[in-house]
């Protein structure tokens, strides 16, 4: 009997992970480069179709609300360095594997041990106390609160996806609560500007610049956990720990001790923002406080792969398109959905970018003819 085989087809294309370091930093950011202007054109074309306004004039918008003046450009220094401190705050858990979506609840419990030194505290304790004290109640409330999900990750190994993530709305609530007890006037639900005659807890002015505090905090931590990722033995067993948990083990790590003491340090930046938003630049408290930036932050560290210098780049970025975005929908009187659509649409490219970055197409060789 005659043997039939069957001769399988390969596909006319198949992805294949890039090896280490195959794409140059030169050509990566040129794909990046490349991602940016495509999307912009599409922005154009969409926004012909969509508003019949002048692309150009609605980039010209864009960048003069973020640059169009010098308060413009000083408030969007301001959202960078918050967005840049949240970011550095989920690396280390990210950089482990550990996926910490509750930088929004962490920054919110900062805030709030923040506020309670304001209002309880502002006008009991010296100034040379009081700082002190709101700065470690800050750092201690973000702590705590990235450490719980850990702790039950370190014993139990259960899911800090879910985990953090349902700690989020925990924390909203606790600061809806409280923003009542504190409420002024009683029963609004709002507390209001806090020690707004005597400014206690306020972080001071530096060569007039009421934000410049804020921005050289975030520029310390920058540096900070730079050195930390890259020369400290922490840094090491974080990077370990990520790549593989029972490598680690088998080279000695103790992987629940690095699980909590890597949280800790995520929940205290974390608090650190959190003082940030409070202390340096709402002067009160809401619900609303983390405005959503713990979820923007995992997207921005991802896109600078971990990187914190790189992340300055891609925080400043996303707060450009933020900022341009809304003055898009002021001056031509477009709602906010349209200038999300283009912060969307450039995001997508961005985020897309880093796929031909990573992975490489190849295409079916053709087969030679016998």
């Amino acid at each position: 009997m005659e043997n039939k085989t069957n001769k399988v087809r390969e596909p006319l294309f198949h992805i294949t992970k890039r090896s280490n370091n195959a794409m140059k930093p030169a050509a990566a950011w040129g794909v990046r480069i490349a991602a940016v202007v495509v999307a912009l054109i599409l922005c154009g074309v969409v926004t012909v179709l969509l508003t019949g306004e002048n692309p150009f004039k609605v980039y010209e918008t864009m960048i003069d609300g973020a640059f169009g003046s010098e308060r413009k450009i000083w408030a969007l220094a301001q959202n960078t360095a918050v967005l840049l401190c949240i970011s550095l705050a989920v690396t280390p858990a990210f950089k482990m594997k550990f996926w910490n979506i509750g930088a929004e609840g962490q920054v919110l419990m900062g805030g709030l041990a923040t506020a309670a030194c304001m209002i309880l505290l502002g006008n009991k304790l010296p100034p040379i106390l009081f700082y002190p004290v709101m700065i470690i109640a800050s750092v201690a409330a973000g702590a705590i609160w990235g450490l719980i999900p850990a702790f039950f990750k370190a014993q139990w190994n259960t899911n800090e996806t879910l985990f953090t993530l349902m700690m989020n709305y925990i924390a909203i609530q606790i600061v809806s609560y409280f923003c009542y007890i504190w409420s002024v006037p009683k029963g609004s639900g709002h507390i209001g500007i806090i020690n707004s005659a005597s400014q206690m807890g306020w972080f001071p002015k530096i060569g007039g610049q009421s934000y410049l505090c804020n921005i050289l905090i975030v520029l310390v931590l920058t540096v900070f956990m730079f050195i930390y990722f890259k020369y400290s033995k922490h840094g090491y067993e974080i990077s370990v720990v990520g790549e593989s948990e029972n490598t680690a083990r088998y080279i000695g790590i103790n992987v629940k001790k690095v699980i909590l003491r890597t949280m800790l340090l995520s929940g205290a930046v974390c608090g650190i923002a959190g003082l940030i938003l409070v202390s340096g630049t709402d002067h009160t408290i809401t619900r609303d406080t983390a405005g959503g930036r713990g979820f923007t932050a995992i997207m921005v560290s991802w896109l600078a792969h971990f990187d914190p210098i790189y992340m300055i780049i891609t925080s400043l970025l996303i707060a450009f398109l933020e900022k341009g975005a809304g003055q898009i929908s002021t001056n031509f009187g477009l709602n906010d959905s349209f200038s999300e659509i283009l912060t969307g649409i450039i995001i997508f490219f961005i985020i897309g970018s880093e796929f031909f970055i990573n992975y490489e197409i190849k295409f079916r060789e053709k087969e030679a003819k016998k």
